[in-house]
């Protein structure tokens, strides 16, 4: 058997295994990218942090998806004042 059809059947081994769950996983993702987003902006929220120095830096990394985020959340508008995105 070729590579290609081993690579192949083991797509379909996955798609057949995995499909029903991929909703499942995809929300759970998503659920795990939000509770990083609120330790991310804690102490911008008002949460002390003790390890604020260090989340700091990974401020510019979480703002693309900021406005997903806060809408997800349930807030209208961007609850930080340097943070504006609607």
């Amino acid at each position: 058997m070729s590579p290609s059809r081993w690579a192949a059947f083991a797509k379909g081994l996955n798609d057949f295994y995995a499909g029903p769950y991929r909703q499942t996983f995809a929300r759970a993702q998503r659920d795990e990218d939000d509770h990083f987003m609120l330790v991310v902006l804690a102490e911008s929220l008002g949460v002390p942090d003790p390890a604020a120095y260090y989340t700091a830096e990974l401020m510019p990394a979480v703002y693309d998806d900021f406005h997903d985020w806060h809408q997800r959340a349930g807030m209208e508008r961007s609850p930080l004042d340097h943070i504006s995105c609607c």
